[in-house]
């Protein structure tokens, strides 16, 4: 009998102690003290009551501008959602809060909450990056105004972690292409899926130094102007099993000890083959002409 009792009991208590604290939220809603309203809405950030604490300090913020109380609601509502997991709308208000008081006393942690709510907003390397450019520009402009901040070793961090997407963001491309192969259906501007690659290997050796994946993309370059060279038309052929003979000794010179060294030595075979028959016959036929 106890046992049926607390069951019956016990979903009554809750809907009467919802029911309550809907009513006292309404009633803080509709108030004129806005001092209540803002240490209520204080009460339910700190509770993590966040819906209830953006609705109110939404409100605040805009009732209270030019006080200290709306500096330090605008900072709460960004943290808010922040806590909330909307990670944009946080780092628009973070970026609300340090325009609208750049020398406030919170303008160093929306900085850098700015950086790392965009962080969490960032998609998976083969989507869409222009989030993960934006988060990297956040972290940096934080770096960049407070040099001696005790933050500045996690937003160095983040920013590795960051251009690792992007950089893993051009290795996905590179093998797209490598993938492709001789496919020319995707190509609109006239190259190839060869040349495509060549380019973003280049590039992406170029834009990130000292990537761990450097290895993968030089790699793949020494695959593609191979490849190039052998897809080629007559006329451009000496000239780019020139070029991969090159890369492929670029290749074993920058990473001797690499498990596709052998790959290297039998392309540069098959390179010597052609590069050295033309050798051979452009000696001769300047000798005829003598």
């Amino acid at each position: 009998m106890f046992d049926m009792k607390k069951k019956i009991l016990i979903p009554i208590c809750v809907t009467l102690l919802f029911t309550s604290c809907a009513q006292e939220f309404n009633k803080v809603y509709k108030t004129d003290n806005y001092q209540y309203k803002y240490e209520f809405a204080k009460e339910c950030y700190a509770e993590g009551k966040y819906t209830q604490a953006i609705t109110l300090l939404t409100d605040l913020i805009n009732i209270e501008k030019g006080t200290d109380n709306a500096q330090e609601s605008l900072y709460m509502l960004a943290m808010a959602e922040y806590g909330s997991m909307d990670y944009e709308g946080a780092s628009q208000a973070f970026k609300r809060y340090y325009q609208s008081y750049p020398k406030g006393y919170l303008a160093e942690m929306a900085h850098y909450y700015e950086g790392l709510a965009l962080y969490k907003s960032t998609p998976e390397p083969r989507l869409d990056q222009s989030m993960t450019i934006s988060a990297i520009n956040a972290f940096q402009t934080f770096l960049d105004l407070y040099p001696d901040a005790k933050l500045r070793p996690e937003a160095q961090k983040y920013l590795f972690e960051l251009q690792d997407k992007l950089v893993l963001k051009e290795l996905y491309s590179a093998r797209l292409y490598y993938n492709l192969g001789p496919y020319f259906g995707n190509c609109s501007d006239g190259g190839n899926n060869y040349e495509a690659r060549i380019v973003t290997c280049q590039n992406a050796l170029k834009d990130y130094p000292y990537t761990s994946l450097r290895e993968e993309f030089s790699l793949l370059l020494m695959k593609s102007k191979f490849e190039l060279a052998e897809q080629s038309v007559e006329s451009k052929r000496l000239e780019r099993y020139q070029d991969a003979e090159d890369e492929c000794y670029g290749f074993m010179n920058q990473y001797p000890d690499s498990k596709d060294k052998a790959l290297a030595e039998k392309y540069i075979k098959r390179c010597k083959k052609f590069t050295g028959e033309n050798s051979s016959d452009n000696q001769s036929t300047e000798n005829n002409n003598k």
